[in-house]
């Protein structure tokens, strides 16, 4: 029996959408659509939310390979990607993507509303264009400033439910954007090479490793205080202040171990578990949400 072509292979198509990125994103989108409303969103609501939320992430990633396939090809972490690989062709990468992102907007316009699509079509142009073509390649602090595009999925969430931006969204939203430097930038000390091969000027690239990690200890702190906004506003109880403390001081070992330890694997332990990290943080959100304590 004859295989498919390459291209014509639906994981191809998958890999390019960076399924567990978007995974992670679309949780806390969830979290915010769950947030925004006392009881249970409406089901109808909530699905074409997710789904145009996804597409438009998916887009977003697509591009990034595309823009990205160079620099991926020298890479170690990348060279196995679709495009270095010649599974797909540019054209192919580039329409797969142009689809995903109209038919996110025609669904978060039609079933969702106008602003969730205004403003996850921000997202995905920042992410996608601002931060791969320019801020990537023009500064070290380029994950500190595109970080905030990323940052977004709870408030895009919030929104599909309310039509509206929230400051409790907004708050969501930040503490992403705290988490994003000290858990991209483990990584990157890791990948410092790499990086270094491609002239991508990551912060571990142009200020050295040790500088870094200095960085990430003051962000783990920053983000510590930033995590008790929701219980200090009146947003969450206990449930999750609690939650916040244990895992933002579990966070804050791990920055100072890589202090101590300097070395790859170490970084790549915190790596995994700022993943960790806020994944049960945004999980504690959900339980306050519905099962909140106060004193």
């Amino acid at each position: 029996m004859p295989t498919l072509a390459p291209e014509l292979s639906w994981k191809n198509y998958l890999t390019l959408c960076k399924p567990n990125v978007v995974l992670e994103m679309l949780f806390t989108a969830v979290v915010g659509m769950l947030l925004a409303v006392p009881g249970m969103p409406p089901l109808d609501v909530l699905i074409y939310s997710v789904v145009g939320i996804a597409l438009a992430a998916s887009s977003a990633a697509a591009i990034n390979h595309f823009i990205d396939r160079k620099a991926d090809a020298e890479m170690k972490r990348t060279k196995n990607r679709p495009l270095p690989q010649g599974a797909l062709s540019s054209a192919k990468v580039l329409s797969f993507a142009v689809i995903l992102g109209v038919a996110s907007m025609l669904l978060l316009v039609l079933k969702v509303n106008a602003l969730t699509a205004v403003l996850t079509f921000l997202s995905l142009f920042g992410y996608a264009i601002v931060y791969t073509v320019y801020l990537k390649h023009m500064t070290p602090q380029n994950i500190v400033i595109g970080g905030a595009f990323g940052a977004t999925p709870p408030l895009l969430g919030w929104c599909a439910m309310t039509g509206e931006v929230h400051p409790y969204a907004l708050l969501l939203m930040l503490i992403i954007f705290v988490w994003t430097p000290p858990h991209f930038w483990a990584l990157a000390i890791a990948r410092r090479d790499e990086y270094a091969k491609v002239n991508i000027p990551m912060l571990p690239v142009t200020h050295g490793p040790d500088f870094t990690r200095l960085q990430i200890l003051l962000y783990t702190i920053l983000l510590l205080i930033v995590t008790l906004l929701p219980y200090l506003t009146g947003m969450s109880g206990l449930v999750y202040l609690g939650s916040a403390v244990l895992l933002g001081a579990i966070f804050l070992w791990f920055a100072v171990l890589m202090m101590r330890h300097k070395d790859n694997r170490t970084a790549m332990k915190t790596f995994g578990y700022s993943i960790v990290y806020i994944t049960l943080l945004f999980a504690a959100l959900i339980v306050d949400h519905y099962f909140k304590i106060t004193l």
